[in-house]
């Protein structure tokens, strides 16, 4: 009985003693002096009392600077109001006190570093430092997590590696962009699995607390947001991505790396993408990639040469075999719109099947909506008989379009366009009127489309 009273004895010593060491290291060496100090500041910084918020912030900072995040937060803000009003040699002590904090926030809080080197290149930026200092503030922030950056921030870092790097090391401006898109397309999944499992229980009836609802809303916010980058990072690399760059690139390459599964994927998807197929470094590395990694992607990639070589019922398997390897809903929905990607040039009424296949497993798969918009509005010649049938076409586009960014808020800002675009091709009010036609009635569009769709 007496030993095991000594041994818990022990124990709880030996507990106290471990807590005693994590007080002391998390709040200094008087732990109640800290989280006074804590208390007293962070009351004046929320009411924006910045100025008495300075003398009890300034002790934690020194003196307990793991105690909280808020040492930080609010530290930033405080720095950053003394810099404003300050003149003369001391708005560069200030500065240097807000680069301070930056720093000492990296070193005792290393999480969410992306955001955290992204907001500090801007402040840098804003506080007039060199365009070098801002670069490598904007390279540690890409380098820790991309998909954290703003995407001002994210444009900019990829504008500077492009420039640096567009007539010496177009690798470099390729790897960077699949990075990027890489890091965000894996948020954007993240927050459309989220939102998907969320709309899913509404539509069944079941009402959202508070904190799902807020998640929902957020989710769409930040979908929104990331949705933005490819756009953005898609017209800086336009002068860069041509054919005539691509395939010299990857013919030089091809010998070096027609073993490293990364580089055969990243080169045939940018060859399919910017339709530079038709060189026989295509097929060449397609085969590659087979042949590395029997893959789903390999297969889609390996698809589309058959087909290119008239092997149609092989092609057809292949595709099969990519799909049926698949078991993740959301990988199996972006093989399916690959394939309808692919067939876009080829059948466009297959291309249309396989995008409404790629819906049916991922029913928030906005952009299949927008391939399917695309292939409509350049069938508008084939499809109509006249000047009013033709521009129907671009109605029935329109409308899928619209369905791209209400089932997916990633796409907002590219299905705007696409309905912009749209919109100026549509039957005019003039055109309707001379017509007499009704605004409102239905409109059967011909062809392969089928689609009945309002007259505007």
């Amino acid at each position: 009985m007496r030993k095991n009273v000594t041994q818990l004895l022990f124990s709880l010593f030996l507990l106290a003693g471990i807590s005693n060491v994590y007080a002391q290291d998390k709040y200094g060496a008087e732990p109640e002096k800290c989280k006074t100090n804590l208390s007293i500041f962070y009351e004046y910084a929320k009411a924006k009392n910045y100025t008495p918020a300075y003398e009890p912030w300034t002790w934690v900072f020194d003196n307990c600077p793991k105690g909280s995040k808020n040492i930080y937060k609010y530290g930033l803000i405080i720095a950053q109001d003394r810099y404003e009003k300050a003149t003369g040699a001391q708005k560069e002590i200030e500065s240097k006190l807000i680069d301070k904090i930056y720093g000492r926030r990296v070193e005792n809080f290393p999480d969410n570093l992306g955001k955290v080197y992204s907001d500090w290149a801007t402040s840098l930026e804003e506080r007039g430092a060199p365009k070098s200092d801002v670069f490598t503030k904007l390279e540690k922030a890409f380098n820790t997590d991309p998909a954290r950056m703003s995407i001002k921030n994210l444009a900019k870092y990829f504008q500077e590696v492009t420039s640096r790097n567009k007539d010496t090391n177009t690798q470099k401006v390729f790897d960077t962009y699949d990075d990027a898109l890489e890091a965000v397309n894996k948020k954007i999944d993240g927050h459309s699995k989220s939102k998907d499992a969320l709309d899913k229980k509404e539509a069944a009836g079941q009402a959202l607390n508070k904190k799902e609802a807020r998640k929902l809303k957020n989710d769409a916010i930040n979908l929104r947001g990331l949705g933005q980058v490819e756009g953005v990072l898609d017209q800086i690399l336009g002068e860069v991505a041509t054919c005539e760059r691509l395939i010299p690139l990857y013919n030089k390459g091809f010998e070096s790396h027609k073993t490293d599964t990364k580089w055969l994927r990243r080169a045939a998807s940018r060859l399919n993408a910017k339709e530079c197929t038709a060189d026989p470094i295509f097929p060449k590395l397609v085969e590659a990639f087979v042949n590395a990694e029997p893959s789903a992607d390999a297969y889609i990639f390996y698809a589309k040469v058959l087909e290119d070589r008239g092997k149609t019922t092989e092609a057809l398997e292949y595709r099969n075999k990519a799909i049926d390897l698949e078991t993740d809903t959301y990988k199996k929905s972006e093989y399916l719109y690959r394939i309808a990607y692919t067939l876009k040039g080829k059948s466009k009424s297959q291309s249309r099947a396989y995008a409404y296949r790629a819906l049916k497993v991922r029913p928030s798969m906005g952009k299949a909506y927008l391939l399917i918009a695309n292939l409509y509005a350049s069938s508008a010649n084939g499809c109509g008989t006249d000047e009013f049938s033709k521009r129907m076409t671009f109605v029935a586009a329109k409308n899928k379009a619209a369905q791209a960014k209400r089932v997916d808020p990633s796409l907002t800002s590219r299905a705007n366009k696409y309905i912009k675009s749209y919109n100026a091709s549509a039957p005019s009010k003039k055109l309707i009127f001379t017509l007499g036609k009704t605004s409102g009635a239905s409109h059967k569009v011909g062809c392969w489309i089928g689609e009945t769709v309002k007259i505007p």
